[in-house]
Parts: C-alpha cells; sequence; structure tokens
C-alpha cells in the first residue's frame, strides 16, 4: 500500500483463472474461514457462472482518503487525478475527533467543489457521531453521506433521524456484508442506502439479489481489491438497476503495485467495465513466499470444505 488503510501495508490475494477470466479471492487475513469461503463462493462465481447483463459500462468513483495527517491529504490524493467524489476515514482507532475534522477541512479547503462523504467504519457512538455531523452543519459542509457512523443496527436506527434534521444521509456498509441478515438494516429504517461489496457478498448476482430485496438506492466498494478483484466490483455496478452515486472502486490508486500492467485505475473519475488479464511478469514480481503460499492454500482447503 502507498498509505497505511484500514490497518493493511500490504496486501496479499490469491488470483485463478476460469472460463469467464481472471478471479480474484481476497478476504482479509484475519477473517475466519465461514466468511471467507462466502468470498470463495463469489471468486467462483466471477470465473464461472454467468453474470447479469449490464446497464452501463462506465462508472463514475469516488477518490478514497485514508486517516492520515492534513499535511498528506494533497498527496495522497494526486493519485486518484480528476474526481467529483472523496470518501474520507474518520473514526480510527487512537485518534479523535478532531483529528477528523482538522482531515475533512483539508479535503474542502483543497478541493472546494468535490462532494465529501466520510466512513467511520463503525468507530463512532451515537453522541460522538451525531456531534460530529452537527459540528460539520454548523461549518457549512455538506455531505453526501456518512457511512456505517455506528457499528450496531439499533443504533443507526437511533441516529439516522437525528443526522437526516441537519440533511446528512446514513449509509450502511459492515450492517449490511457482515450481517447474517444482509436487509435487516432495510428493513429497520436504519440507512438511506447501502454500500455493498461484491466479495464479501458471495458474487455480483447475490449482491444484486439483495439490493433489490432491499429497495434501497446502493453505491458499490471495494474491499482493497486487485484489478481483478475491482473488476468483480465494477460488474456489479454495471448491473445494478439504478446508481445515483459515485462508486469506491478507485483504491487501486491506493495500491503502490498491481497485477496488471494497465492497472483499473480511474480517468477524469471513471472507470470501464472490463475484465482485465493479469500480466505474467507482475505475477512472478510480486509473488508471494513459499510460506505466505502454503498459507492461502491451506487455507483454501479449508474454505473449500466449507463450500
Amino acid at each position: 500500500m502507498r498509505t497505511r488503510f484500514r490497518g493493511v501495508d500490504l496486501r496479499e490475494a490469491l488470483l485463478f483463472e476460469g472460463p469467464n477470466g481472471w478471479a480474484e479471492w481476497a478476504p482479509f487475513l484475519e477473517y475466519p474461514d465461514g466468511e471467507s469461503a462466502v468470498w470463495l463462493s463469489a471468486a467462483f462465481d466471477f470465473a464461472f457462472g454467468d453474470l447479469p447483463p449490464m446497464v452501463r459500462t462506465r462508472i463514475g468513483v469516488n477518490a478514497t482518503l485514508p486517516a492520515v495527517a492534513p499535511d498528506s491529504v494533497a498527496e495522497v490524493l494526486a493519485a486518484f487525478g480528476e474526481f467529483r467524489t472523496v470518501k474520507i476515514k474518520v473514526g480510527e482507532a487512537g485518534q479523535k475527533m478532531a483529528d477528523d475534522l482538522a482531515r475533512i477541512r483539508a479535503v474542502r479547503g483543497l478541493y472546494p467543489q468535490a462532494k465529501i462523504r466520510l466512513d467511520a467504519n463503525g468507530g463512532y457512538s451515537v453522541a460522538n457521531a451525531m456531534q460530529l455531523g452537527y459540528r460539520l452543519a454548523a461549518e457549512g459542509i455538506e455531505l453526501d453521506y456518512f457511512e456505517q457512523p455506528v457499528a450496531h443496527v439499533p443504533d443507526l436506527a437511533k441516529l439516522r433521524p437525528l443526522l437526516n434534521g441537519k440533511g446528512i444521509l446514513v449509509a450502511a456498509d459492515e450492517s449490511v456484508r457482515k450481517a447474517a441478515d444482509p436487509v435487516a438494516v432495510a428493513r429497520a429504517g436504519a440507512a438511506d442506502l447501502l454500500v455493498v461489496k461484491a466479495a464479501p457478498l458471495g458474487g455480483v448476482n447475490h449482491a444484486l439479489n439483495i439490493v433489490n430485496e432491499a429497495g434501497l438506492p446502493a453505491v458499490v466498494s471495494s474491499a482493497l481489491d486487485t484489478s481483478i478483484g475491482i473488476s468483480m466490483g465494477l460488474h456489479l455496478a454495471g448491473a445494478l438497476p439504478k446508481l445515483d452515486y459515485d462508486c469506491g472502486l478507485g483504491t487501486v490508486a491506493l495500491m503502490a503495485d498491481d497485477v496488471c500492467e494497465e492497472p483499473l485505475v480511474p480517468v477524469d473519475g471513471y472507470l470501464n467495465v472490463k475484465r482485465p488479464s493479469v500480466s505474467e511478469a507482475k505475477l512472478n514480481q510480486l509473488a508471494a513466499t513459499t510460506e505466505r503460499t502454503e498459507w492461502w492454500l491451506a487455507r483454501l482447503e479449508r474454505c473449500l470444505e466449507i463450500l
């Protein structure tokens, strides 16, 4: 990674090729086998399954800003080129609300025309999320939406009308992809829109079904994927019946390298829906150690048993 992101400095992924093209399996290292097996079913679906028809072939994407200091904002966002929307990470462990406010103000000062959305990954309490929203409203800093400000659905349901009162929409991410019932957050009236990720939800088709059942607007995001994983997210975004928001699929720009010679990095804030091929030279250059390869293959065997 160019910059540490969600505690990750080095991203690992397992890649394989099926009749549809390349697919990626990259659950985070700490994820248990049961959860990782869902990601594996998504990769199989992308490599071997029938994908839904595309409604669009060009996807608007946002820039993503990790929880960096204000003086690093310009350097990190420069990797994204032109963009209309910035997603800012807030609520980082070990940081204070003052750090979040300073980062948000830096983005607003550098990019006065850009839409701003926040992502707390459930890191705030209801009181602190409300306080941050109210402070930004008082400063005239409008938000596209506030993603997963708190961790649990009942707290989201409590917080949503308070933030809506200040013109702030609430999006659910972890409450969708890490939930036994991913539609429960919609039934509880706890979110205005859903953030969906193809891999954690079992693939393009399954994620599309969840969005349709929830009946809420959706944004497609990535999980720090290589360009191969980003391609799966692009196919999900391309298949959504309606897409009113820029998607979080530009995160290859956060990586120092990629498995493709032409990485899926946004151009003028957009990515085209396509399936890139991996580069044999890149695979050799970026190959994991024997120890890490054995770890992943053992994990693969366990998850195959689950499936």
